[in-house]
C-alpha cells in the first residue's frame, strides 16, 4: 500500500464518504473526481497554468511554439484543398495562449483566418474567462464547449465542415484505469481507505480477476507490475472517427508519454510546480498520467483513421523550423533575445521536454501525411 500525506480537503472528505458508502473507487473514478467534481474539482476552480499556478505548458514557455502550430494549421488547411469553412478545435486551450499566437502567425497565409470557426473545449470555467480575454481581438468566431466527445460528435455543436483539432497536454489529463498483476492474474487497482480509516491508499482487488485483461499479449508481466489504459482516450478516438465521417479531419496531439506500451504506474500529482502524491489534497493537486501513444494510435487506426508519428517534440518542432523562426524573432527583438533562446532551448531539451513530449498526427485516410510527422 502507498499511503498519502494527511492533507484534508473538502473533496478528500467527500471521496472518503463515498468510499465508506459505496466501497472502493476505481483509479479512473478517483482521477475524474479530483479533476472535474462539480463542486471541488481541480479544473473547475483553479487557473492551474502559469508561474502563479501549478505547471507551465509549452505555449507559455515560448511564443514560437504557438506560432509554428499556427503555420502548421494553415499548411494542413491548404493540403485539405483550402476549404471555405474550417473548424479549428482546440482541446484544453489553457489560457488561450497557443490559439492567440497561432492565429497571429497564420495571418500571413491568405484566406486561412477568413475560413475559421474557432472552437475551444475546456471544463475549466476560470480559464474560459482568460481565453475570452486573450482572444477578444483575434477577429474570428469563437465557440466554447465543456466536453470534447460531445462537441465532436454533435453537428449541432460543431458544424459538419472540415475539422482541424489541436491538443497540447490534453490526453495526459484524461482519466486512466490501472490493473496490477497479483497472485498470477490481473486485478483492478483501487483507491481505498487505509487501515485506520483516516487516509486514502491504493491496493489491488484480490477478490476478482480482470478478464479480458487490457495489457498487450506481447508483454510478459511479473508480480506487482501495473498496466494503465484509458477508456476516455478510447472514446476520444471513436469521436474523431465519427467526426471524420462528416468531413475531412486532421488532428495534432502533443503530450508527454511513451511511444510503446509498457508496464508502470505513471499517475502523478503536481502542486505549486512540485511533484506530489496523487492521493494528497484531492481537488487541489493536478493529476496526470503519461500517454500510451501506441495504444492511442492503434485505437485510431482501428477506427479507420491514418496516423503519422509519434515523433519527439524536438524533432517535430525542428522540422517546422523552430530554430530559424527563433533567430528571426531574436533579430527583430534583441532586448528579448535571451528569453527567446532560453524558451526554445527548454522546448528542445533532449533530457526534458524535447524528448519526453511526443507529437502524433491523426487524419482522414484520404488526406496526405501531416507536416513534420511523416
Amino acid at each position: 500500500m502507498t499511503e498519502a500525506p494527511r492533507s484534508e480537503t473538502a473533496l478528500g472528505a467527500k471521496i472518503k464518504t463515498l468510499i465508506r458508502r459505496d466501497g472502493p473507487m476505481s483509479v479512473a473514478g478517483f482521477m475524474a473526481a479530483c479533476l472535474t467534481d462539480p463542486e471541488h474539482g481541480y479544473y473547475r476552480r483553479r487557473p492551474a497554468i502559469g508561474a502563479g499556478g501549478d505547471f507551465v505548458t509549452a505555449p507559455e514557455i515560448s511564443q514560437v511554439f504557438g506560432e509554428l502550430i499556427g503555420l502548421w494549421c494553415a499548411v494542413v488547411w491548404q493540403q485539405m484543398g483550402s476549404p471555405k469553412r474550417l473548424n479549428l478545435v482546440e482541446l484544453g486551450p489553457g489560457r488561450g495562449t497557443l490559439m492567440r499566437d497561432a492565429l497571429r502567425a497564420a495571418r500571413i497565409v491568405p484566406g486561412f483566418r477568413d475560413a475559421l470557426d474557432v472552437h475551444l473545449v475546456d471544463r475549466n470555467e476560470t480559464l474560459r474567462d482568460l481565453q475570452q480575454a486573450a482572444l477578444a481581438d483575434c477577429g474570428v468566431a469563437l465557440h466554447f464547449h465543456a466536453d470534447a466527445c460531445d462537441a465532436l460528435l454533435l453537428p449541432s455543436r460543431i458544424a459538419s465542415e472540415p475539422t482541424l483539432v489541436l491538443a497540447n497536454e490534453f490526453l495526459d489529463a484524461m482519466p486512466v484505469e490501472q490493473v496490477q498483476f497479483a497472485g498470477g492474474a490481473w486485478r483492478r487497482r483501487l483507491v481505498v481507505l487505509d487501515a485506520a480509516q483516516a487516509g486514502l491508499c491504493f491496493e489491488p482487488d484480490l477478490r476478482s480477476v480482470v478478464e479480458p485483461h487490457p495489457a498487450p499479449d506481447t508483454l510478459r508481466p511479473a508480480e506487482g507490475d501495473i498496466f494503465e489504459f484509458s477508456p476516455a482516450i478510447d472514446a476520444l478516438a471513436s469521436a474523431l472517427r465519427t467526426r471524420a465521417g462528416f468531413a475531412p479531419l486532421a488532428a495534432l496531439f502533443i503530450d508527454y508519454g511513451h511511444a510503446a506500451s509498457g508496464f508502470g504506474d505513471t499517475l502523478q500529482g503536481v502542486a505549486g510546480h512540485r511533484y506530489a502524491s496523487p492521493l494528497d489534497a484531492p481537488g487541489e493537486t493536478d493529476l496526470s498520467a503519461q500517454v500510451d501513444f501506441q495504444s492511442f494510435a492503434g485505437r485510431c487506426q482501428g477506427a479507420g483513421l491514418a496516423v503519422d508519428g509519434p515523433v519527439p517534440q524536438a524533432e517535430f518542432l525542428g522540422r517546422l523550423g523552430i530554430v530559424e523562426r527563433a533567430s528571426r524573432l531574436m533579430s527583430v527583438n534583441p532586448d528579448k533575445a535571451g528569453a527567446v533562446e532560453a524558451g526554445v532551448q527548454r522546448l528542445l531539451a533532449p533530457t526534458g521536454m524535447g524528448a519526453r513530449f511526443l507529437a502524433l498526427g491523426v487524419r482522414s485516410a484520404e488526406l496526405a501525411p501531416l507536416p513534420g510527422l511523416a
